[in-house]
């Protein structure tokens, strides 16, 4: 019988030289048309707690990418626009600031892209993209925000979609205790972790699309779910790999969001490590990475180990204080009362003046 080729691997890279590939970057990436400021981020992140930016009025950008499930929801698939069950899981904005396309099957080529799309679907936020402009421009706090920050330009759908991709950007996985041991802190993991590691790198093979210090190679893979959804082949629809394939999720924090997967088919991080271990669908399409890892249960137990260093000490996020609807004046109001002898209410009207908006 030859030699396994974990063992091989294992021969030619040490675990000191596999630490190096994982060291944390100094900065966070921002693109050349899109610029960080802080008036872009503070904008953004009160757009993105704003469910005024939904058809419905009652679903925001962290209703789906709640801080408190590491930038998911906790649910096995996303739930939008009058509680529309959605096909798959929601997929977390942790590190996206290193991503390339977005979405599980990448239909996105960019966060600015992304951030528009969910808003303008209509099974999720149903939001009219036009006249989200208008609705924002009658609320005067952010009519100045938006000219502060982006100056002579104001509110239009591009500046949106700039500012809630730069605070997106800055939403980054904290430092874990993983990050300690690579930067030569022996004691931040346990013995069963760092065997765990070598494991994740060598005999399971993890690191040949869970790679660099964000744990994913932004890849697109077929992990042998036993599910119609054929993810990116949707989008790339003559490639055989591409049916069935969806994006590597980074594994940062990974403890937090349960379940797993795309479908949300996974209930616990063991239950993923069987599934690599010996419980994969074969087709055509499966990854040539998906071979059976045959783990023992120490082997396994070892790897879970090492994944529960992954979760960072991560920054509270507080709900920002967000702009309030223009004041109605009290005589506006009485032109609408039929009991003031006015023009009958519509439900419309009436159901704008509750939320103090002007109604024609």
């Amino acid at each position: 019988m030859g030699t396994p080729l974990w063992t091989t691997e294992a021969a030619a890279k040490t675990r000191g030289e596999w630490k190096t590939e994982y060291v944390r970057p100094g900065e966070v990436p921002f693109p050349e048309e899109n610029p960080y400021t802080t008036e872009k981020v503070n904008l953004g992140h009160k757009l993105f707690f704003d469910p005024r930016l939904s058809g419905s009025d009652y679903i925001s950008c962290a209703t789906c990418h709640n801080p408190s499930f590491s930038w998911g929801d906790g649910l096995p698939t996303g739930f939008g626009h009058k509680m529309t069950k959605l096909g798959r899981r929601t997929p977390t904005v942790l590190n996206s600031a290193w991503g390339e396309l977005m979405m599980w099957d990448g239909r996105f080529e960019s966060l600015e892209e992304q951030a528009l799309g969910p808003m303008g679907a209509e099974a999720e936020m149903n939001q009219e993209l036009g006249g989200i402009v208008e609705e924002l421009r009658a609320i005067p706090g952010y009519r100045t925000l938006f000219n502060v920050t982006f100056p002579g330009e104001g509110i239009s759908i591009a500046n949106i979609a700039k500012a809630i991709a730069t605070y997106e950007r800055t939403i980054v996985s904290g430092i874990a205790p993983f990050d300690r041991w690579v930067a030569g802190d022996e004691t931040s993991i346990s013995t069963a972790a760092k065997r765990g590691f070598d494991i994740f790198n060598n005999k399971a093979n993890c690191v040949s699309c869970h790679s660099s210090w964000n744990f994913t190679d932004s890849g697109f893979h077929d992990i042998g779910l036993p599910d119609d959804d054929i993810g990116r082949g949707g989008v790339v629809k003559n490639m055989v790999k591409m049916q069935h394939a969806f994006k590597t999720p980074t594994l940062r924090n990974v403890v937090q969001r349960a379940p797993y997967m795309h479908d949300g088919s996974l209930g616990t991080l063991k239950e993923v490590i069987d599934h690599y271990s010996e419980g994969f669908t074969k087709r055509e399409s499966l990854s040539d990475e998906m071979k059976p890892l045959n783990l023992n249960d120490d082997e396994k137990a070892d790897l879970l180990a090492f994944l529960l260093t992954l979760e960072g000490a991560d920054p509270v996020v507080a709900a920002p204080v967000l702009p309030a609807n223009d004041q109605v004046p009290g005589a506006w109001l009485q032109r609408l009362s039929p009991a003031a002898g006015g023009q009958a209410e519509t439900a419309e009207c009436r159901t704008a003046r509750l939320h103090l908006r002007r109604c024609k």
